[in-house]
């Protein structure tokens, strides 16, 4: 099994980008439907931090770029409360020809727990899969 990668949507035309709480959920014009997301435990976070760029600008026009950069740096203390522990930040640059899109995730933790977003792809018989 392999991880899924964001990269798979390069090429592709998206019929609908939506934020759906701490989710971005993606659909293209062939049915195809994935998410960028993840799923809480304990002694971690992991949420959504801006989004440069307008989602809709990815609509209607094939994915021309489409990355994952993570980055451990120490963040900016004075917006985030878990400052002492481990981070990760992960962008998500995403461009069409109408414009560019950077999603910009922040994940905080124990040390012990995973501050990974997941990347899923929806299939019929078996729901979200990040394989």
């Amino acid at each position: 099994m392999s991880e899924r990668n964001i990269s798979e949507l390069a090429g592709l035309t998206m019929a609908k980008v939506e934020r759906q709480g701490d989710e971005i959920h993606f659909t293209a014009t062939t049915g195809e439907k994935w998410k960028l997301h993840h799923d809480q435990d304990c002694c971690e976070s992991v949420t959504i931090d801006d989004i440069n760029g307008e989602l809709s600008d990815l609509i209607g026009a094939p994915i021309l770029q489409a990355e994952e950069v993570s980055d451990g740096s120490i963040p900016d203390k004075s917006k985030h409360e878990w400052q002492d522990h481990s981070f990760t930040w992960t962008f998500y640059k995403l461009a069409t020809i109408k414009g560019y899109v950077t999603l910009r995730w922040y994940g905080t933790s124990n040390g012990y727990y995973s501050e990974r977003v997941s990347f899923s792809k929806w299939f019929d018989d078996y729901g979200w899969r990040s394989w």
